[in-house]
């Protein structure tokens, strides 16, 4: 039996007070200030903005059209170095890349980068580490060590934006979607996670000018945070990581269940999807023996169809990605398929996760900023 832990509820940890100041962490009137600070006309701010955000330029060397003797002072003062990556490692040919990056403060966290004919896509991590203790995680295994800055998430954001655009994944590509799926509970820094929506989501020179449709901030079910992300404004899509239909086994794969249960989170799903318009995705880890029975699937399709209506959700299941220490294994594939059909005879979307990068330990689950 799995000890059922109560994680701890973090909705806005105060930032560490040796937290650089960054331009990603400031919208366009604390930048405009920020700049005034240092005895500099507003409109600098907005040139300094359109080499970040417009041209995903962070060396103020390369910044010409700024005068020489302010662009030190100005990077110093608004581009801090914040993460560099330590180690890079691709498969799936080039087209899975995942990133091991070291903050300023030498805390850790892991990013993927993915190339498809038609996208990229980024999954970028929101904390060091994760303090929702879900058993089969790697990442919920490993604890919370500190939230990320915004411009910290941003951070990521543009430099796979750089990369893709580079031609790391062996063709240029234009980075069009961002996932909050690494590390990290999103809604557990919730704040950051807002802030740092904006700025990738705002038209240049607010922010990097990627389609709010292309964002999908998930979670394991923190309801105050759902309805409170409902009233923000933004038409990104809520992906809920529920991995059981049932509350007694929902309690031991997500403890945070013990808290918030499967009627209450399915509710807030269905208030956040009234109101964006958005369809919620349910993202289900599919376990060998777990949770993958047939009376779960014929669950979950009720479940579904009944709290949240078909039009306003979609199933992503997801083989379950092996990690170290497991005794779980991912559901053999005609379980899976009758699994997919059960859910779907209930009139609910269903389709099965592209598993991406799990030789090197970046697919779902797998993150652990290990070196």
């Amino acid at each position: 039996m799995i000890a059922r832990a109560k994680p701890p509820l973090v909705f806005d940890a105060p930032k560490r007070a040796t937290l650089p100041t960054h331009l990603a962490d400031l919208d366009l009137k604390a930048r405009r200030l920020a700049v005034v600070e240092l005895g500099l006309p507003p409109f600098r701010a907005d040139q300094l903005a359109r080499h970040y955000f417009g041209r995903l330029e962070a060396d103020p060397a390369s910044m010409t059209d700024l005068p020489a003797q302010l662009r030190e002072r100005l990077g110093a003062a608004l581009l801090p170095t914040l993460v560099r990556p330590v180690t890079e490692l691709c498969c799936d040919g080039g087209a899975t890349r995942k990133t091991l990056w070291a903050a300023w403060d030498g805390t850790r966290a892991e990013s993927v980068l993915m190339g498809y004919p038609d996208r990229a896509t980024v999954c970028v991590s929101s904390q060091a580490g994760c303090g929702m203790a879900c058993p089969f995680c790697a990442t919920g295994q490993g604890g919370l060590r500190r939230n990320l800055s915004c411009a910290e998430i941003v951070e990521q954001v543009r430099q796979a934006a750089v990369a893709a655009r580079d031609g790391v994944l062996g063709a240029p590509h234009r980075l069009s979607n961002v996932v909050f799926m690494g590390m990290g509970e999103p809604m557990a820094n919730y704040r950051r996670v807002v802030d740092a929506v904006r700025r990738i989501t705002e038209p240049v020179p607010a922010g990097l000018g990627i389609s709010a449709r292309g964002v999908t901030v998930s979670t394991v079910g923190l309801v105050p945070a759902i309805e409170r992300l409902a009233g923000e404004g933004l038409s990104v899509t809520l992906a809920v990581s529920l991995h059981a239909p049932d509350d007694e086994l929902r309690n031991t794969l997500v403890p945070v269940n013990t808290r918030w249960n499967v009627d209450e989170v399915l509710a807030a799903a269905r208030g956040y999807a009234e109101t964006t318009g958005r369809r919620v995705s349910v993202e289900y880890a599919l376990i060998r023996d777990v949770n993958d029975q047939p009376w779960r699937a014929d669950l979950l399709g009720r479940l579904l169809r009944e709290q949240l209506t078909a039009r306003l959700v979609h199933v992503n299941l997801i083989p379950l990605n092996p990690t170290p220490g497991s005794e779980w294994d991912a559901s053999p594939l005609a379980v899976q398929d009758d699994f997919v059909a059960r859910v779907r005879a209930a009139g609910v979307a269903c389709t099965v996760r592209d598993t991406r990068g799990r030789e090197i330990a970046a697919a779902c689950g797998q993150l652990a900023a290990g070196s």
